[in-house]
């Protein structure tokens, strides 16, 4: 009986053994694409001049200052287009309030930038700037809001600014304001 079930085990074994090697002869193949590369784009932004673009000392009800060479806004980036939008924060508000800012493109025939200042208007005669800041160019809000510039890559555009005091201004004397325009943008590709 013992010899009975080892022979049994042992046909057992063999068989196992046999399916073993049968399945050793199926044929395979396997192929594989490497080099798979990913690479996330980029958004730069910068403006020249980077500092004092527009400035006016003893300014009397009538007068106006705009500088003709303007302020050129450039997508460094060689990847993404972007949109950006342009605050005005103002470190006081009562003679903020009594400026008019206007903003342009660049001139139609430009000999200079902004030496006729008769570009498209972007922002007309509305307050200089808050010290809460005021939306002077589109809106800095994630996605489109209305009124935003788009910059290819590598693109730039020249904008214009004229800063006047109004002649029917009649007010504040001796008071000094500061005027900073931020620039904040965001790339257009799926964001929408």
């Amino acid at each position: 009986m013992l010899k009975g079930i080892l022979l049994v085990i042992a046909a057992i074994g063999l068989l196992a053994s046999l399916s073993g090697i049968v399945s050793l002869a199926v044929f395979t193949d396997a192929d594989s694409i490497g080099s798979n590369t990913f690479t996330t784009g980029t958004i730069d932004l910068s403006s020249v001049p980077t500092t004092a673009l527009v400035t006016f000392t003893a300014m009397a009800p009538g007068d106006s200052v705009q500088p003709n060479a303007g302020i050129v806004v450039t997508n460094d980036s060689t990847t993404l287009e972007l949109r950006y939008a342009i605050t005005s924060t103002t470190t006081e508000d009562v003679l903020a309030a009594a400026l008019d800012l206007t903003i342009k493109t660049i001139d139609v025939e430009p000999t200079v930038a902004c030496d006729a200042f008769d570009g498209t208007v972007l922002y007309t005669t509305g307050d200089l700037g808050s010290i809460a800041g005021i939306n002077v160019v589109g809106n800095p809000a994630q996605g489109v809001q209305g009124g935003e510039r788009v910059l290819a890559a590598g693109a730039s555009e020249t904008l214009c600014f004229r800063v006047e005091l109004p002649l029917s201004a009649t007010g504040p004397e001796g008071t000094t304001t500061t005027a900073t325009f931020t620039f904040d943008s965001e790339q257009t590709k799926n964001n929408s």
